[in-house]
């Protein structure tokens, strides 16, 4: 039996034949990660209506004549107690797609969201590079990918599907895109499976340093670190790797409720993970001569990705939006274990520092790194229930009150600029009215303290 998943950025369904709104999922599927239509069936997984084979390629024909360019797809039937299914995979695109009337879209969370001129130069931008992970790497060869990483692999992505897989290691290695048509190791087959991926790739390892104090110096004062560790291999041992090295530095504390003593670590162990795990699948491999840094001081971690946010990214929408720079990475750690569920990292991200009593996590783009900063500044209090339920950009401005005292319509804006006045607004609508805030004066003049 199918396990079907719920609308997402990788999941539509499209209930009634409706090739318009077909058109508009192949476009916004094309343009950010990829991802499957289920025709036939609502967003609870409910039958709606019976649908047959003839129509589905109707359907398709109809929907590809409003895409520019055409999108490629392919499709399967999914047998139910109901009747067939169909699902439509779309595959991540290398060019930039439109619909017949000008618009651009992009797989937002489960909704299509249009682009505007600035989104769509930055995503213009980003697919007109080459597919660096699908290509052959020069010089090597299929007996470079080491077969005990290969099984381990299929095995985790049997007992994630629920299902075994029918296909030879190498079909699964040329359908993932590890191999390419002529049997070739690709970037992303190396970084997934070489025995030593850094002979052919330098730059795909990690450094990991750790300083005695607030600045990168050692113990003496002088330039230099208490520790410091070069980590290589497959990208899956990289993140383990790392894991433990920081997981050794790690302070652990300990507090009693009731008659059990728990453990509370340095910093959330899911935060710094996903910093990890998203520093690995979405940095830049094409950008030689730096690595993967994760710097330990003794307020703060940073995990330095090389290469600026991909596509349409910004820091403002990092939470709400999703587009990988590395597909065939995500979807092959996905597979093996390491990404528990696609999209919703950053969230949980979050929530484990605000409800452990630290800052949220920073976030600081430049044109060719991205920097993710985890404090352990952790207050002394209990966390008030209503601050482990705030979105990030309502937790900035919470933050950005306790350190200015108050926060003004403008100030938000200006703190969020990617997005519209009226979502803002709601937001400082939704925290008054939670008690989190307090609104003081009216019109242009209104500003908001804490409560």
């Amino acid at each position: 039996m199918t396990v079907l998943r719920p609308p997402g950025p990788l999941v539509a369904y499209l209930p009634e034949a409706a090739f318009e709104l077909l058109a508009e999922h192949l476009v916004a599927f094309a343009n950010a990660d990829g991802g499957t239509i289920v025709v036939g069936l609502d967003d609870k997984g409910r039958p709606a209506g019976r649908v047959h084979a003839e129509e589905v390629e109707g359907l398709l024909r109809a929907a590809e004549r409003l895409c520019r360019p055409a999108v490629v797809t392919g499709w399967d039937q999914l047998d139910g107690p109901a009747g067939p299914t169909f699902a439509i995979s779309v595959p991540r695109s290398p060019e930039l797609h439109a619909l017949a009337d000008g618009r651009v879209l992009v797989r937002a969370g489960s909704q299509n969201r249009p682009l505007g001129g600035e989104e769509i130069r930055q995503l213009a931008a980003t697919k007109s590079s080459s597919d660096f992970e699908a290509e052959a790497v020069p010089g090597a060869v299929r007996a470079d990918l080491d077969g005990d990483l290969i099984a381990e692999y299929y095995e985790k992505r049997e007992q994630r599907q629920r299902r075994p897989l029918t296909q030879e290691p190498d079909e699964v290695l040329r359908e993932i895109g590890a191999l390419d048509g002529q049997g070739r190791p690709t970037t992303s087959g190396l970084l997934l499976f070489g025995r030593a991926p850094q002979q052919f790739l330098p730059q795909a390892g990690l450094v990991f340093v750790k300083f005695a104090g607030t600045e990168p110096r050692g113990d003496d004062g002088l330039a230099g670190y208490g520790r410091r560790e070069e980590v290589t291999g497959p990208l899956a041992r990289v993140i383990e790797s790392a894991w433990q090295s920081v997981w050794s530095e790690m302070s652990v504390g300990a507090v009693v409720k009731g008659l059990e003593r728990q453990d509370i670590t340095e910093y959330p162990p899911f935060a710094v993970r996903e910093a990890l795990v998203n520093a690995v699948c979405h940095r830049d491999y094409r950008l030689k001569g730096r690595r993967i840094e994760m710097r330990m001081y003794s307020d703060r971690l940073e995990v330095i990705s090389p290469g600026g946010l991909p596509g349409f990214i910004t820091v403002d929408n990092l939470v709400e939006e999703h587009f990988s720079r590395n597909p065939r990475l995500v979807a092959g750690l996905f597979q093996w274990g390491y990404i528990e569920e696609l999209g919703l990292g950053i969230d949980r991200m979050i929530e484990d520092m605000v409800q452990g009593g630290h800052p949220p996590p920073r976030f600081r783009a430049a044109p060719y790194s991205f920097t993710v900063t985890l404090s352990n500044a952790r207050e002394r209090r209990a966390t008030p229930r209503w601050e482990t339920q705030m979105n990030e950009r309502q937790a900035r401005a919470v933050t950005y009150v306790r350190e200015q005292g108050s926060i003004t319509n403008r100030e938000y804006r200006e703190l969020c600029p990617d997005v519209t006045p009226e979502t803002l607004r709601l937001d400082l609508n939704d925290l008054v009215d939670r008690g989190i805030l307090l609104r003081i004066g009216a019109k242009k003049g209104t500003y908001y303290i804490l409560k």
